[in-house]
Formats: C-alpha cells, sequence, structure tokens
C-alpha cells in the first residue's frame, strides 16, 4: 500500500493532495532522525539511471 492508497492526513482529516502526505513522511522521518533520500539518491539505491528515460 502506497502513500496514494491513503485518504486521511490524521482521524476526521482527509488530504487535500499527495504532497500533503508526503510532507508529513518527512516530516515524522526528520523525528526520528531517519534522513530522506533525494531523488537522485534514490534513483540510486533502486539502481536506476541517473535521468529518467523519455518516453
Amino acid at each position: 500500500m502506497g502513500l496514494e492508497d491513503n485518504l486521511y492526513l490524521m482521524r476526521g482529516q482527509k488530504l487535500t493532495d499527495n504532497a500533503e502526505a508526503v510532507a508529513k513522511v518527512v516530516r515524522l522521518a526528520s523525528e526520528l532522525n531517519r534522513p530522506v533520500a533525494t531523488p537522485t539518491q534514490a534513483r540510486e539505491i533502486y539502481g536506476l539511471s541517473p535521468v529518467p528515460s523519455s518516453y
């Protein structure tokens, strides 16, 4: 299940967009002293090309 499957930011408060969910995850990670990977770092972790392919 990904962030897009969650409709609520917290009990009784619906998300307005995906960015709101991402911001919450980043805040929680920061509070737990867990760094968040940059897009470039994430591509490296998953073994993807540093430059996204074009369609």
